[in-house]
């Protein structure tokens, strides 16, 4: 059906964007794995406060439960890489870089409950290791025992992790208590996003080769094709209430928005030439935040209205994002 808009519904079309931005408080950090840099952005000016340097070609970021602390993951050249590049939000600065010694690969990345250690794959040596952020050390490392561990969802509790593993075409279950694999489920090729429901009842996946999503029902182990057509479902997350699953689709620049309960695409936002990639919410999930990797720049998205509210410029090649309802003010770059 047409819209027609006449003044009446400018003005209060207007309105609304206006209410929204004012809304908008609080702090990004966006990792440019071109530029090997991380962006500090005031959300509420959509000002760069600092640009800070990270290891070559960052990829994921994790935040910290009080919104202090971003790890950001430096996945090196072809999987090369052996840092974390540790941000405190506060003091806009870097406060260390954590070696991680023969662990190679760092990618997919998740604090765990108390905020003092994080959880992080390592994708050339198969593991996925425990690390803590105070002083950078590895207090475990978790084998996977599959190729290409790339990505990782925790449940709430931090007691169980599971790792999309691209070479293997599985997804793993380790169990954080014990420090071991103790199953692998058969999904289809080359799986990379994933994400876990609040209650580990399902683990959503995608699947590059297929253009598919599927979801694994963690009780059985069996896997249902929730959705296909996509060409390369980057990421995937759910909105706190369950209801709303957003994929990114990196190859159709679009972002789609699929009812979890149904598994049904119930709508999808087309960015041209975008390169839709790294998503995050903020803190009540009234908004995304969408790394458009093409254009050097995030989608801010009314997440209820699914309308792009405002562009934010960030370095070249965002990626990985974090939000932090922390409110810190310096005078822009």
């Amino acid at each position: 059906m047409q819209r027609i808009l006449t003044l009446n519904t400018v003005i209060a079309a207007t309105v609304l964007v206006a209410q929204s931005l004012e809304s908008q408080t609080g702090t990004l950090v966006v990792l440019n794995k071109q530029a090997n840099t991380a962006n500090i952005i005031d959300v509420e000016t959509g000002r760069t406060l600092k640009t800070l340097p990270t290891g070559q070609t960052p990829h994921e970021a994790a935040i910290s439960s009080n919104g202090a602390v971003v790890v950001g993951t430096d996945y090196g050249s072809r999987a090369g890489g052996t840092s974390l590049t540790v941000i405190d939000i506060p003091t806009q600065s870097v406060v260390r870089t954590i070696d991680l010694g023969n662990h190679v690969g760092p990618h997919g990345i998740a604090f765990l409950p108390g905020d003092s250690l994080v959880a992080v794959t390592t994708e050339r040596t198969r593991d996925v290791v425990i690390v803590r952020v105070g002083d950078g050390q590895v207090v475990r490392a978790i084998d996977t025992d599959q190729d290409g561990s790339h990505m990782l969802a925790i449940i709430g509790s931090g007691t169980t992790i599971y790792t999309s593993n691209m070479g293997d075409n599985s997804v793993a279950e380790l169990d954080m208590e014990s420090g071991t694999r103790i199953r692998t489920f058969p999904v289809p090729s080359r799986p990379e996003a994933i994400t876990v429901t609040r209650d580990g009842s399902e683990v959503w996946v995608g699947s590059n080769d297929h253009g598919t999503v599927n979801v694994v029902d963690t009780r059985t182990g069996r896997y249902e094709e929730a959705l296909s057509g996509l060409s390369w479902p980057y990421r995937i997350l759910i909105t706190p209430d369950n209801r709303t699953v957003l994929i990114p689709d990196l190859r159709q620049n679009v972002l789609r928005f699929v009812d979890r309960a149904t598994r049904r695409e119930v709508d999808r936002m087309t960015f041209a030439n975008g390169g839709t990639q790294g998503i995050t919410f903020n803190g009540d999930a009234s908004f995304a935040f969408l790394s458009l990797s093409q254009q050097d720049r995030v989608a801010v998205i009314d997440v209820a209205s699914r309308e792009v509210v405002r562009y934010i410029e960030t370095g070249r090649g965002p990626d990985g994002i974090a939000f932090s309802p922390r409110v810190v003010r310096a005078s822009p770059e």
